[in-house]
């Protein structure tokens, strides 16, 4: 599924194709906003958490979030696509003779004022404001929980299902926990740990949070690599979103478990 990670290889891929030329021909159906004009210079593109921004050189950036269903394919002129035209959501022809298509994307706009403003620190950068991202905990409702929060790309952007689940687990915190109990340190402990993560996938193919693997993440009854409690799979939030965890090692603040 696309978290931050994947949107940064995207990004990665299309870039070459992309940036420093010039719109051959832009589509995109469902937009009632103009599109970038033929001749118009694709600037750059970029990851930014969960988006992935084009900017053109006329002001306006295409914003796309991909969610669970959306992606981005990269096409030579006149080669055919691996995907129904009809799923297309926008369609960049460049001056190098590529075609960038982005499909079934639940989310796609055109921007000319306030470039991803809404989002938070983008932890697959090198070197976010993690200080910034730790203040905007502060902007969570009273009572959601840590597993929803994570996902909020306007606190900080690029954490999806995987990564919160493995985050939670790296620091042994209970996915239920409110926002309003989470000590301060816990709050940078749980920023850093989803910078280091998210950065050390970058460049790989399968993602690994510990020499196994994943430490929770779609093992669900599955013993815990690092307890043997058996781990549980919950849905958070209004969108039912899942999260795993380890009742046996996964505390809330304050509690300790009983061997310890």
């Amino acid at each position: 599924m696309p978290e931050g990670d994947t949107i940064w290889r995207t990004a990665a891929r299309l870039r070459p194709a992309l940036a420093g030329q010039t719109v051959i021909r832009f589509e995109a159906p469902r937009l009632v906003e103009k599109g970038p004009m033929p001749g118009t210079l694709i600037e750059r593109v970029e990851a930014r958490g969960k988006y992935l921004l084009i900017d053109f050189g006329d002001g306006t950036t295409l914003e796309t979030h991909l969610v669970m269903t959306g992606s981005w394919h990269l096409y030579r002129v006149g080669e055919r696509w691996r995907r129904s035209p009809g799923a297309a959501r926008a369609v960049l022809e460049a001056s190098s003779g590529w075609v960038a298509v982005c499909f079934s994307a639940p989310h796609v706009t055109l921007k000319r004022s306030g470039r991803a403003r809404h989002l938070g620190p983008d932890l697959t950068s090198p070197a976010p404001d993690l200080d910034a991202a730790v203040k905007r905990f502060d902007r969570a409702i009273i009572g959601t929980s840590v597993g929803e929060v994570l996902l909020d790309q306007r606190i900080c952007c690029g954490v999806g299902n995987v990564y919160k689940s493995e985050v939670l687990h790296a620091v042994g915190l209970a996915p239920t926990t409110r926002i309003e109990d989470l000590p301060l340190d816990v709050r940078r402990a749980l920023v850093e740990t989803s910078h280091r993560l998210l950065r050390a996938n970058l460049d790989t193919g399968a993602r690994r949070t510990v020499p196994e693997g994943l430490a929770v993440y779609g093992r669900a009854g599955k013993p815990c690599r690092r307890c043997g409690t058996a781990i549980v799979r919950i849905v958070q939030g209004e969108h039912a979103r899942s999260t795993y965890w380890c009742p046996g090692c996964q505390l809330l603040p304050g509690v300790t478990r009983p061997d310890s």
